[in-house]
């Protein structure tokens, strides 16, 4: 059984990060950023941020961790960063004005540090994320803003959760090669080890009308099938060698769709036979993180490698690509069809654009996702609620999630 978080804390040693990237510019407190920082994360993310002047990063550090209890630390860290790193146009996003409002929603979630991601929505309205460097599992309830969190087993690192049918929030577990089930009810935890010890990280998931729960393997190569009645995994190689299965769809009609991290290419797999087709894209460097499939049987991908919208007719074989907003170094990566157009963001400029798509005129509109006070973190994944009135999103990097509404819609009155 998850036992529960009861509050956030200092987060002092959670994960082992390996190195420090490039040395940051000398100045007073160079050190102590260094040890402070790369208990979360490299510090080649503070070189790639925009910069910020010292009321920001005390809100953006404040979405990190606690330094509260140790203000000599902090002011050291905040010190530094406002000299070395002061707000610049370095990553600057191109924003396209539109016609459209949006209203965004967002909660912090209570521990830092986790990199809360994959938000979904449960049938009872309840929305549950996934907390990837520390083990949790969440649930908000958006009508209160109550959120509780349980720890999920140590060295899971969770990728992604979705609410099965049988009402159990099963999660990804990246790190420990396992699928996840937890009762919403009991708390209890059943684990599902994959079968064979070269598939070591299940990635993305989604349920299947028949109720079997299919999910990629980035770093296997492989796409995985779990019959949650029996337990029963079964995996199949991606046929090209590094191609890095990484986002996965489930069409109307049960084929399943997956991107591909590392090739040019989207996998289609049979729900049957589980024989995968490649399906090559036109240009080298296209990787795609994540797809998203419309109303019309049609695919649309992020070319994460190039900077652009794809879409791709699987009846005609018709391939098009639209430029994204901020241009090729922009780095699309989540993807939702939602309120008739098709929604992703530039996860590589700053602040995290969410840009839409009106596929009838192709047409670009864009917004500054925000991280509280600051526009920071990035957007991996997204889905809509289940009446598909609202888009849920995050930013890992603040440990914000959020929910989206285009204002006249039914839950922005």
């Amino acid at each position: 059984m998850p036992r529960p978080i009861l509050r956030a804390a200092l987060l002092a040693t959670a994960v082992a990060i390996p190195g420090t990237a490039a040395a940051l510019p000398d100045g007073p407190g160079r050190g102590t950023v260094e040890a402070v920082c790369t208990t979360c994360h490299r510090t080649n993310l503070i070189e790639r941020s925009s910069g910020y002047d010292r009321p920001q990063w005390d809100t953006l550090i404040g979405t990190m961790m606690d330094l509260s209890d140790d203000p000599d630390t902090r002011e050291a860290v905040l010190d530094y960063l406002a000299q070395a790193f002061p707000p610049s146009g370095n990553r600057a996003a191109t924003p396209v004005d539109g016609p459209l409002e949006l209203r965004i929603e967002a909660w912090k979630v209570p521990t830092l540090g986790q990199r809360s991601r994959d938000p979904v929505e449960a049938p009872d309205g309840s929305i549950w994320w996934v907390g990837q460097w520390l083990d949790i599992l969440g649930r908000l309830d958006p009508a209160t803003g109550a959120m509780e969190e349980f720890a999920l087993p140590a060295g899971a690192r969770p990728h992604s959760v979705n609410i099965g049918p049988d009402g159990a929030a099963w999660y990804t577990g990246n790190r420990n090669a396992t699928m996840g089930r937890v009762d919403p009810a009991t708390g209890e935890i059943t684990e599902f080890p994959m079968p064979d010890a070269a598939a070591r990280d299940p990635h993305t998931a989604e349920f299947a009308a028949d109720g079997a729960l299919w999910f990629s393997l980035q770093q296997s190569n492989m796409i995985g099938r779990l019959d949650p009645a029996t337990g029963a995994v079964d995996l199949v190689d991606s046929p090209r060698a590094g191609s890095r299965p990484y986002g996965l769809k489930i069409a109307e009609d049960g084929t399943v769709w997956v991107s591909c991290n590392g090739a040019n290419c989207l996998l289609r797999v049979d729900p049957e036979t589980m024989a995968v087709t490649e399906i090559p894209l036109p240009e080298a460097g296209t990787t795609v993180r994540r797809l998203d499939i419309d109303a019309d049987g049609i695919i649309w991908w992020v070319n994460s490698g190039l900077g652009r919208l794809g879409r791709y007719d699987p009846v005609s074989g018709d391939i098009r690509e639209w430029a994204s907003p901020s241009g090729p170094a922009s780095h699309p990566y989540a993807i939702a069809v939602f309120d008739g157009a098709v929604w992703y963001n530039e996860s590589a400029v700053r602040p995290d654009m969410l840009v839409r798509f009106d596929p009838e005129d192709e047409s670009f509109q864009s917004w500054p996702i925000p991280s509280g006070e600051v526009y920071a973190g990035i957007l991996r994944h997204m889905r809509t609620t289940l009446d598909g009135a609202a888009l849920l999103i995050h930013q890992s990097g603040t440990n914000h999630i959020a929910r989206v509404t285009v204002e006249g819609g039914a839950l922005a009155n």
